[in-house]
């Protein structure tokens, strides 16, 4: 019974960190470019009262064994990398992707990579995140520039007044990772390689699986909030199984408490 009280005591820790991680996507629903993430659980050690293929009395040879679990832990929470809906903006500095990829992000503390595309241009005409962070590689577009245009490619090009011919400012370049599930979250929607996600391999939008340019949107969260509704219900249901398993572990505790001679 003691032994329940503790595995049933990890279920409802391991529950309480799943509804954080509902929490956290609900929150998130109109953030632009976030990715849902899922908690994911594994089971602990296990008690084993006979080992499975041990010789029982009978001299015959045991097919399963005994053996009693001892509760669950949080193995690891992992992020949902799905496309998430395209909405309009208007604005010729909103950038979607479409596929994989990440824009890249020059910070003081070197590369990030991120899903949002919500770009402006600050006071030197470079195109930066809301926070002031120039894109990776700059591209700067002069102030007086006309019909700023940027292609599936990420290439970009603008007219200038009494002129007619297109010029090119720069090329948007897109980072792509065999592992983008070991990318650390940093906030602000950024994100950074780890030994885990191995190194970016940078390229051309559209080419070599690269994911293409898509001017005038924004991807927004691919949270559904009728799946997250349905996983906040199961995660307070076992929440409450396995309280109801401590309290009736403290039931049977007190009824031998109770016995008398």
């Amino acid at each position: 019974m003691m032994r329940a009280l503790f595995s049933a005591a990890t279920g409802m820790t391991a529950q309480q960190t799943n509804v954080d991680v509902i929490a956290n996507n609900l929150a998130n629903l109109n953030t632009v470019g976030f990715k849902r993430t899922r908690a994911d659980f594994a089971d602990l050690l296990y008690q084993t009262l006979r080992a499975p293929g041990t010789t029982t009395i009978q001299g015959q040879q045991s097919p399963t064994g005994i053996q009693v679990g001892m509760g669950t832990r949080l193995a690891a929470t992992t992020r949902m990398w799905t496309q998430g809906e395209f909405q309009q903006t208007g604005d010729p500095f909103s950038l979607a992707i479409e596929g994989d990829g990440f824009f890249q992000i020059n910070t003081p503390d070197g590369i990030v990579y991120t899903r949002d595309g919500t770009f402006k241009l600050d006071a030197t005409g470079k195109l930066v995140t809301s926070d002031g962070f120039a894109l990776e590689p700059a591209i700067t577009i002069p102030q007086n520039a006309l019909n700023v245009s940027i292609g599936t490619d990420g290439t970009v090009t603008f007219i200038l007044p009494g002129q007619t011919e297109a010029q090119q400012a720069g090329q948007i370049t897109l980072a792509k990772f065999i592992n983008p599930a070991g990318l650390q979250s940093i906030g602000n929607n950024m994100f950074r390689a780890t030994t885990a996600s191995g190194n970016a391999i940078t390229g051309t939008p559209g080419v070599d699986g690269m994911g293409t340019v898509r001017q005038g949107f924004v991807e927004s969260s691919n949270v559904k909030v009728v799946e997250e509704l349905v996983n906040l219900i199961i995660a307070q249901r076992a929440y409450e199984v396995n309280s109801k398993a401590i309290q009736t572990s403290d039931e049977m505790l007190q009824t031998a408490n109770s016995l008398r001679r």
